[in-house]
């Protein structure tokens, strides 16, 4: 996650913490970053004229006025615990902290017997979250580069245990079998290759700006798949 979208997302987190706030140390958890980054995002977002305070007392942390909380929107609960099935399901898969930021979004903004009969009802589904091997930072990486279009930098172990350096061209991200791939022009080969992403070791983002690869050139999509503007 890059800085403005993290600052966005944590401001959502804060406005569903409500006066309860949440402390440094556990933004910097749900966020994957040090408390000293939480605390400059807060200056930031204070800056901006976001109203968020810093609360006194034992445990400290952040909290935002009632002000900028959002007005009621027409979700159902069901809708809701959709939304939160999905976000668990998705543990550990590509843009998952966003979607769970929507999550947030959505819950902050329902009126409160809503959002109590919504949370009622998703403590009765239960999903097993298997421990996912793939480094999280390479994911938020990927993810980035993908979204900014910049050059990737890969350390990648292929199926028989060898490493190679890559330096690719993100063109989309596939489902398919089982596993998520990175689908990118690979500068080494000159061709499109598929890195699965449990087997990427290091991801690197550069300054690079990535070349321009039409996602046709990556022909159909398995007979099982299709781009999630189809769903």
């Amino acid at each position: 996650m890059n800085r403005t979208d993290r600052l966005f997302a944590l401001r959502e987190e804060l406005r569903w913490a409500g006066r309860s706030g949440r402390t440094a140390e556990r933004l910097a958890t749900v966020f994957e970053v040090s408390v000293r980054t939480i605390k400059r995002d807060i200056a930031a977002l204070q800056q901006s004229g976001f109203p968020v305070r810093a609360r006194p007392g034992p445990g400290g942390g952040y909290a935002v006025d009632q002000s900028a909380t959002l007005p009621p929107i027409n979700f159902t609960e069901s809708e809701a615990a959709g939304l939160a099935a999905a976000a668990a399901a998705s543990h550990g898969q590509p843009f998952d902290q966003h979607l769970r930021a929507v999550l947030k979004k959505v819950l902050g903004a329902m009126d409160r017997p809503a959002r109590q009969r919504a949370v009622s009802l998703t403590n009765r589904v239960w999903i097993d979250v298997s421990p996912d091997r793939r480094s999280s930072q390479n994911l938020r990486r990927i993810e980035q580069g993908l979204a900014e279009q910049r050059v990737l930098a890969l350390r990648y172990c292929d199926r028989n245990g060898k490493q190679s350096q890559r330096r690719v061209d993100p063109v989309l991200l596939a489902h398919t079998d089982g596993n998520w791939y990175l689908v990118a022009h690979c500068r080494t080969a000159e061709a499109i290759r598929w890195f699965r992403l449990d087997r990427v070791e290091a991801a690197n983002l550069t300054k690079e700006r990535a070349a321009t690869v039409p996602v046709d050139n990556v022909g159909r999509p398995p007979s099982t798949a299709r781009p999630l503007g189809d769903l």
